[in-house]
């Protein structure tokens, strides 16, 4: 029998890095608001509100809820300056959807400049999908980016996200424009941990 070294010890205890993933990455656009709307669906107690200043413990759990499965990753590595910059920016619109009373899911818009609007974030949470909520909270989100008269409104999704995403944003209107590859490091055990141990934190 042999005797491990200290070190190998420790290289042995330490969890492994998860691996980087490729994704091809869509740029679409959209240069007028959908003529038609999708009502909300019966029996459902759904509402949307505006965020305002959302506290950034709370937004980190919308990010965690609604994109862990699809690695939305960047938001979630921010630092509290980081990320306030971010999302308490004037430029920022921030809506969160509850069903029951609960939190299930939400959209952010950023005005990139005064003739275009990104529709940054999009998603629910796995316990309201499949009930027919995604086509009408999106619909809601563009009437809002509409709201302020842009030029246009353009969004991006990517090959890990859900399969859905790309159909239901051509679905709305939406025209693909470019694409590019990109690779995504998920988050490691070291940092999911971090995070939920972290402190709750309000606005910075």
């Amino acid at each position: 029998m042999t005797r491990q070294s200290s070190r190998e010890t420790l290289e042995m205890a330490k969890p492994a890095k998860p691996k980087s993933l490729k994704a091809t990455v869509t740029h679409l656009q959209m240069t007028r608001l959908p003529r038609t709307s999708t009502p909300l669906p019966v029996n459902l107690h759904a509402t949307l509100m505006k965020a305002t200043d959302i506290p950034l413990h709370f937004y980190r759990y919308l990010q965690w809820q609604v994109g862990r499965e699809w690695h939305w990753v960047t938001r979630l590595r921010l630092t509290d300056a980081e990320l306030s910059k971010i999302v308490h920016a004037k430029t920022t619109r921030i809506f969160v959807l509850s069903v029951d009373g609960a939190p299930a899911g939400f959209f952010e818009l950023s005005d990139i400049d005064d003739s275009t609007v990104e529709l940054s974030y999009f998603g629910l949470m796995g316990h309201v999908r499949q009930r027919g909520l995604g086509q009408w909270m999106l619909g809601q989100a563009l009437s809002t980016a509409w709201s302020t008269t842009p030029a246009s409104v353009i969004v991006s999704t990517n090959t890990l996200d859900h399969p859905a995403a790309l159909p239901l944003y051509q679905k709305m209107g939406f025209e693909p424009v470019s694409q590019n590859g990109a690779i995504i490091r998920p988050l490691s055990d070291e940092e999911i941990l971090t995070m939920v141990k972290a402190p709750p934190s309000g606005k910075q």
